[in-house]
């Protein structure tokens, strides 16, 4: 009886609504979470090239970092609204939207990591018969993990936020059921979606982090760095 009385007393830490409602939650977050992960991975698709471009000249560099950047400034509902006519009202648009928002964080921290690559690296690659692109694959790349892991960890935690506006088109994970919770003043829906989104930035970023220093155990040990290689700083937007 207690768990139907927070429900009728709309209160605000209800478990009978997490009970009563509990496959609403898992699709909501399911949702949420693949939105999310194709944001990220094709941002990545997409940054890796841009970022090598910048590379290759400083007369690219300033366009695709300017344009990175204007992206990123874009409020979210100006963005999807300008989608819109292309996209319609669907997850594509939602997932568009968010590879724009990535590509300023993943691009010039990819950037940053391949310009903290010593020179001696790639002329030991160049003496040893490496071509450009297993240079880049098999040497670049791995030294640059760093960085370019730290950039993939501030993307994810800010497309876990932003997947929330998706909520607009219905495309919007957990964010759905926080706006339909503040039309209605369903406070346990609205506290509840709230804090499930917390928690998925939270493990996402924790899972990162694990993958981050299992794929880089060379960072965690200061005084074996090799001589002569630098340590890229984490790039993140303003």
């Amino acid at each position: 009886m207690d768990g139907q009385n927070c429900l009728v007393e709309n209160d605000w830490v209800c478990a009978e609504y997490v009970r009563t409602r509990s496959q609403e939650l898992i699709d909501a977050t399911v949702q949420h979470v693949g939105i999310t992960a194709a944001s990220i991975v094709i941002g990545l698709a997409v940054a890796l090239p841009l970022a090598l471009l910048a590379r290759r000249s400083k007369a690219f560099a300033g366009p695709v970092l300017g344009l990175t950047t204007v992206l990123y400034s874009v409020p979210s509902l100006a963005m999807f609204s300008l989608l819109l006519p292309l996209f319609g009202l669907s997850a594509a648009l939602v997932v568009t939207g968010l590879v724009l928002y990535s590509l300023t964080v993943l691009v010039r921290n990819i950037l940053a990591g391949l310009e903290a690559v010593p020179a001696e690296a790639r002329e030991a690659a160049r003496g040893m018969g490496y071509g450009p692109v297993r240079q880049l694959w098999e040497v670049e790349l791995p030294l640059a993990l760093p960085a370019l892991l730290a950039g993939v960890r501030i993307a994810t935690v800010a497309t876990v936020a932003l997947t929330t506006v998706g909520a607009i088109v219905d495309y919007g994970g957990l964010g759905g059921l926080i706006m339909s919770g503040l039309r209605s003043d369903f406070k346990a829906q609205v506290l509840t979606a709230s804090v499930l989104c917390v928690l998925l930035a939270v493990v996402a970023d924790l899972l990162l982090l694990a993958l981050q220093r299992w794929l880089t155990p060379w960072t965690r040990i200061r005084s074996g760095r090799a001589p002569g290689v630098r340590t890229a700083k984490v790039v993140e937007p303003a």
